[in-house]
């Protein structure tokens, strides 16, 4: 498990390749405020804006996500501490007024960019 890519992951770069050539710029693995040994995969900064981009099988995909039958409490155990880390990363940056967008892996690229860009309109006709 630990020579899998953690960031850079094929759809994180597709994602942002997209994002980079629609003209938005954007910071990459920034440090989450309130705790800095977790980072955003996106972060639009100005406007506050936390984008990740989950995979399927780590972050428990309703669609997609697939529970191992070997060793299965150990595996419903780093699940769900998955799971609980994300909702808590979630609440952190909400509470420093960011707004969050999860993506999944399997979405398609063009779909992620609206969802970013909507957020984006939101956010900016915020501040």
């Amino acid at each position: 498990m630990s020579s899998l890519s953690r960031r850079d992951t094929v759809p994180e770069l597709l994602l942002r390749r997209a994002l980079h050539a629609r003209g938005l710029r954007f910071r990459v693995v920034y440090p989450v405020p309130g705790n800095r040994r977790r980072s955003i995969d996106i972060a639009f900064t100005r406007v506050r804006l936390a984008v990740f981009v989950d995979g399927c099988f780590w972050h428990g995909c309703p669609d997609h996500g697939m529970r191992p039958r070997a060793n299965s409490e150990w595996w419903k155990a780093k699940f769900a501490a998955n799971e609980s880390r994300d909702r808590d990363t979630d609440g952190l940056l909400r509470r420093a007024g960011w707004e969050v967008l999860r993506i999944w892996e399997h979405e398609p690229v063009e779909t992620a960019i609206c969802k970013v860009v909507e957020a984006l309109d939101r956010r900016r006709a915020v501040t």
